[in-house]
């Protein structure tokens, strides 16, 4: 179903983005922050998990640093892809980016995979350490 569902509509598009336009009185629909917000939180951890198994880094504070600036790195290309997209393609590039004229649509983007970055390392990180020490890695000869 899920899908489905973000096959058949753009972001601008999306009934769930028209449910929080609604409910919380936005003056466009925001469904695509949602997938930016994820952006961040998801590769979050799975930048954290390297980098310890790989012994990159110790410190946490470097370690944190990291993650978010690696999340921050990937959400920044990905919106050049949406401008090289929408440049490539011409009017229907505007479905494709779903700004809505929104001025600040690319720096919100990118805020929320930042603040979606940090909220994971957040809430998170107890878990993934307990998570971590329960596996023990051997090293292939």
């Amino acid at each position: 179903m899920i899908l489905a569902y973000g096959g058949r509509t753009t972001y601008a598009e999306a009934p769930l983005g028209f449910w929080m336009q609604e409910v919380f009185g936005f003056t466009r629909n925001n469904y695509d922050k949602i997938g930016h917000f994820a952006q961040g939180f998801i590769p979050a951890i799975w930048g954290r998990e390297i980098l310890l198994r790989l012994n990159v880094v110790k410190n946490s504070r470097w370690l944190n640093f990291l993650v978010v600036a690696t999340v921050l790195g990937f959400s920044a290309f990905y919106e050049f892809v949406e401008w090289w997209v929408s440049l490539l393609s011409g009017s229907a590039g505007d479905a494709f980016l779903g700004t809505q004229g929104y001025v600040w649509d690319t720096q919100s983007d990118m805020f929320l995979a930042f603040i979606g970055a940090i909220v994971g390392l957040v809430l998170l990180k107890k878990w993934h350490n307990r998570s971590m020490a329960k596996v023990t890695f051997s090293k292939s000869t």
